[in-house]
């Protein structure tokens, strides 16, 4: 499983869509790229292969990066999705 993390400007939290193919990751980390390179802003509406049901629209200027990782079931590390860490203690 592949996931696909978008961070927002102005947003703390990223939203993240997973991909079942790293062909299928690719590919919508390319559409993503190419949309936020675009002059115009474009709706975005993505859709979770691992949650069908989990669907998300997003403007592309509003995209301030995207990553994305390999997701492995056996080595969960119990930390939400994202970019930074933060430390609590």
């Amino acid at each position: 499983m592949y996931s696909i993390d978008i961070t927002l400007k102005l947003s703390p939290i990223p939203i993240s869509v997973q991909r079942k193919e790293e062909a299928g990751a690719d590919a919508l980390y390319q559409t993503i790229l190419n949309a936020m390179r675009s002059p115009n802003p474009e709706l975005l509406e993505l859709t979770c292969e691992k949650q069908t049901d989990k669907k998300v629209a997003v403007l592309s200027d509003q995209i301030s990066a995207v990553i994305v990782s390999q997701k492995s079931g056996a080595a969960s590390t119990g930390r939400a999705p994202g970019f930074v860490a933060l430390a609590t203690e």
